[in-house]
């Protein structure tokens, strides 16, 4: 038995934009609290278990007092426990990345994330990337050599390693949730990634958990919450306004990290993210906008579907929108 939609909303763009910005604002501040936290002495193994734990309350009592709990009914429970593994790696990179870089930083090498989904396009899925494309990479690792340069403020090896790392698990997630999303609701992904998360995460708890102070856990139930929160509002702003429309949105997540930084730790971003992240952020936004052409041109679905079917028949030359 699987859930679905009980209604299609009607497109609102407007509406879309503002989730989306809303949206951005809880996940920078997740991240801002993340760093915080283990300022107050939380190890990361601590703060996956409890980001994924703290979520798991929240869904089931709003589904409860919804009479939606049909709706984490699945028979995909090992896709999701797969999807978990996965996602889990990719949080602990993003949780290991904003412990050990400045919030901006962090956030930038976050962007990288439609670069290596080009990649895996391409080079495991063996799917034809046209040349917008694999500029728009070439692009956006030109930035970031440029973040990574020595010039400004020194970007330690192994949060480089991490914030790159998170830009790898969430473009492969990114296929995961693809194929779930065919027939699980979206609110049955998030809370089996929590629930399967929570497990994943418990079993170094015992290693590393170890009693804090109140200000400690109110900053994990904050981060509980707020990420929970994004989740659900990036789910609504794509359930009111198409994907290249939203997702150009999330670059407005520097705006709140660099502010974050600003405003709690003193510290503003170094030259090279200034000159760096315009570079990612223009790779990112070209991806977009080759995704959004190419699936007008061929199917509503996406253009990540068959390789955007061969990069439109190599560049369509007798208008096949199939490319047979």
């Amino acid at each position: 038995m699987t859930s679905s939609p009980r209604f299609q909303p009607r497109e609102n763009p407007l509406l879309a934009i503002g989730l989306r910005v809303l949206a951005m604002v809880m996940l920078s501040t997740m991240f801002m609290l993340v760093k915080l936290a283990g300022t107050h002495g939380v190890s990361v193994p601590e703060l996956l278990f409890w980001r994924q734990a703290m979520s798991l309350p929240m869904i089931f009592g709003w589904l409860l007092a919804t009479g939606n709990l049909g709706m984490l009914v699945t028979r995909r429970m090992g896709s999701h426990a797969g999807r978990a593994a996965t996602g889990t790696l990719g949080l602990l990179c993003n949780v290991s990345a904003a412990t050990l870089l400045p919030l901006p930083v962090q956030t930038t090498l976050g962007f990288t994330t439609p670069l290596f989904a080009v990649l895996i396009t391409a080079l495991i899925l063996r799917n034809t990337v046209g040349v917008w494309r694999w500029t728009a990479v070439v692009l956006g690792f030109a930035g970031v050599l440029v973040v990574a340069s020595p010039g400004g403020t020194h970007v330690p090896p192994l949060g480089l390693a991490v914030g790159l790392g998170a830009g790898v698990v969430v473009a492969t997630v990114s296929f995961q949730i693809r194929d779930l999303a065919r027939t699980e609701a979206p609110i049955s992904c998030v809370f089996w990634f929590a629930f399967y998360g929570s497990l994943f995460a418990a079993v170094l708890l015992p290693l590393y958990g170890k009693p804090h102070p109140l200000e400690a856990w109110l900053i994990l139930a904050a981060i509980g919450f707020t990420g929970t929160f994004a989740q659900f509002l990036i789910t609504a702003s794509l359930r009111h306004g198409q994907v290249a429309t939203v997702v150009i949105i999330d670059y407005t997540a520097l705006v709140w990290a660099t502010l974050y930084g600003w405003l709690i730790w003193d510290d503003l971003p170094p030259h090279s993210i200034w000159l760096g992240a315009p570079l990612i952020i223009a790779a990112g936004l070209i991806i977009t906008w080759r995704e959004h052409y190419l699936s007008r041109h061929i199917s509503p679905t996406s253009a990540f579907d068959s390789g955007a079917a061969e990069e439109f028949s190599e560049e369509n030359p007798a208008e096949d929108p199939k490319g047979t």
